[in-house]
């Protein structure tokens, strides 16, 4: 009997041991999941450098890469001391109460995301938290992305100080609000009305693109951009190459981008012991999202090829392919997202092409490929997911996916966008900080804000060598 109590005193012991250290493994998987989102999606950035300064003319090169720089750069800091805060402290509202599922609200925020205080423990050194620091890492990488989304449109007539002043208003507040309002268990969005964003295609993609619509109104077209008679001038960037690199460099550190949206499972914080999910706990597998991401890039490269045969917006509907169907990406069958992600391909020059014969003067499509497909994406889940759970819970007792809240989702993420970008772009423009003077934009940016220059050897300004 005492051989037989400690035989099993023993296997206790075991398993207890295995237990825990398949905890610590877990948790360990968790915090590296999150740890290799970051410098994926920090080749967002470097793709969106290469894609403008391609785009840029030679004089102006340097200048788009110096202000996309600095739109990553502005944005950890001001995320990390008020951005984070934003996202926890505001889903139910301008109430800042706590909401459903008690992880909300400005008490809650103050707690966990203010780099100071009591909460600095979740905020800084700490070896009882593996999951803060890393979760945090990609949200501000999300916050990067809305900026630098905006950078694009605004290149070769923008002053820096202004583009970051609202490079912060973007990153750390306008996106964060809409995330916190339609990309949170307890967001309003989400519990009244059923929105359903998973991949961001509204709250990062459609925000971006419509708050860089609002400072592209008050910066105003490129000299040279339209005639007289309103028809538009085409201004090729010096590197198509580049640019078009760019672009897949984008597409590359988009799978970090995506990555990130999942919820790994075993954690305290998780929604499952046993299974992943999205933000909202619904089922999300990485299987699901190989599929889906490939075709979408594979749909959106056909559609725009078919219709232009041009290398820029054949890559540029790579993009807009995966936008268009990353609200629902963890729904959508393969085929389905190939066609979503085909019409997007297919209506992504049409809808640039209106734009410009509006006035409008966006350098790289930013407002098409981010903005409008961004919201096409959001309506297109709420046409084809009708009926699906838009957040976990038991059946009944959570609200569904419909058109009409996908409808309402997409009005509110265009003016989180729209209006602060519109707002702060006119106070800027009034206060002479929007735009830079007419000589300089006609010498080049670089020749007046850069003290370097991007060909010396051989560029306009090379000096000549005399003959011998």
């Amino acid at each position: 009997m005492e051989e037989q109590i400690a035989a099993l005193v023993a296997k206790v012991a075991e398993l207890e041991a295995a237990s825990v250290g398949a905890k610590i493994t877990n948790a360990m998987f968790a915090e590296t999941f999150y740890y290799l989102t970051i410098p994926l999606m920090i080749i967002i950035h470097a793709g969106f450098l290469a894609y403008e300064m391609g785009a840029s003319r030679m004089k102006n090169v340097l200048s788009s890469g110096v202000k996309n720089i600095l739109a990553f750069a502005f944005m950890i800091p001001t995320f990390y001391f008020f951005g984070w805060w934003v996202y926890w402290g505001f889903p139910t509202g301008l109430t800042f109460s706590e909401g459903p599922a008690g992880i909300s609200g400005a008490a809650y925020a103050s707690s966990i995301a203010l780099g100071w205080g009591e909460s600095a423990q979740y905020m800084g050194p700490n070896i009882a938290d593996q999951a803060s620091g890393v979760f945090f890492g990609a949200f501000a990488l999300f916050a990067a992305t809305t900026a630098s989304i905006m950078s694009g449109a605004v290149i070769e007539r923008i002053q820096t100080v202004g583009f970051i002043v609202l490079a912060i208003v973007l990153g750390s507040f306008a996106w964060v609000v809409a995330a916190a309002w339609g990309w949170h268990a307890d967001g309003w969005l989400v519990t009244k009305f059923g929105v359903h964003d998973f991949g961001a295609a509204g709250l990062v993609h459609a925000v971006a693109g419509f708050f860089a619509l609002g400072v592209l109104i008050n910066l105003g077209p490129r000299i040279g951009k339209f005639n007289a008679d309103g028809s538009a001038n085409h201004i090729p960037g010096h590197n198509m190459p580049l640019t078009v690199t760019g672009l897949m460099l984008i597409i590359v550190g988009f799978w970090g981008f995506l990555m990130a949206c999942v919820i790994v499972p075993g954690e305290a914080w998780s929604w499952f012991a046993d299974k992943p999910s999205t933000i909202y706990g619904t089922p999300i597998t990485l299987s699901a999202l190989s599929f889906n991401i490939l075709m979408a890039i594979a749909g959106g490269i056909i559609g725009a090829w078919l219709l232009t045969r041009d290398p820029f917006w054949m890559m540029s509907g790579a993009l807009a392919g995966i936008i268009s169907v990353a609200s629902g990406l963890d729904i959508y069958f393969p085929a389905h997202a190939f066609l979503i992600a085909f019409s997007a391909g297919l209506i992504l020059k049409p809808c640039a092409d209106w734009l410009e014969r509006r006035g409008i003067d966006d350098a790289v499509g930013a407002v098409t490929v981010h903005g409008t497909i961004g919201l096409y994406g959001v309506v297109m889940l709420g046409v084809w997911a009708s009926g699906y759970p838009a957040l976990q819970g038991a059946a009944g007792d959570t609200p569904t996916i419909n058109l009409m809240g996908q409808i309402i989702g997409a009005v509110v993420f265009f003016l989180c966008g729209f209006v602060p970008g519109y707002i702060v772009s006119y106070i800027l423009k009034m206060l002479g900080m929007l735009r830079i003077p007419k000589g300089a934009e006609l010498a080049g940016m670089d020749h007046v804000k850069v003290p370097a220059e991007s060909y010396p050897e051989w560029g306009a300004d090379a000096p000549i060598t005399p003959a011998e």
